[in-house]
């Protein structure tokens, strides 16, 4: 591990001014920071959507399972059950593919770093 730090020290000690302000800016970031990532860019206004959909069908999810647990009836239930089993995974798939943007945004990060440090090995 002790290695690793060297060899960052050395690099930041490489760096220009500016080039250590661009790596700054693309450090690695909080949890929270990478959600709120989601709703920037191109696919903004998805983000928003799915959120409330998100909370729409949680909600639904609540209600059918508060109705499941006071339905009198084996077909009411099942009924009911299987209003809250398909809105929980309407729920979970929509989380899903918020997980996935985060994951894909921090891939380009990365890349970016990536192409940052090879362009400063090449003009050295």
């Amino acid at each position: 591990m002790e290695k690793k730090d060297d060899i960052d020290k050395l690099i930041k000690e490489a760096l220009s001014q500016e080039e250590a302000d661009l790596l700054k800016r693309i450090e690695d970031q909080s949890l929270i920071d990478m959600m709120l990532i989601n709703f920037r860019g191109s696919l903004k206004w998805f983000a928003y959507l799915t959120s409330l959909l998100i909370l729409i069908f949680f909600i639904l999810s609540v209600f059918f399972g508060y109705k499941f647990f006071n339905a009198l009836d084996i077909r009411e239930m099942m009924l009911w059950g299987a209003g809250a089993f398909v809105s929980l995974m309407i729920v979970v798939m929509l989380k899903i593919w918020h997980w996935m943007q985060m994951d894909k945004n921090q891939l380009a990060q990365e890349i970016k770093r990536l192409e940052l440090r090879i362009t400063q090995l090449t003009e050295k």
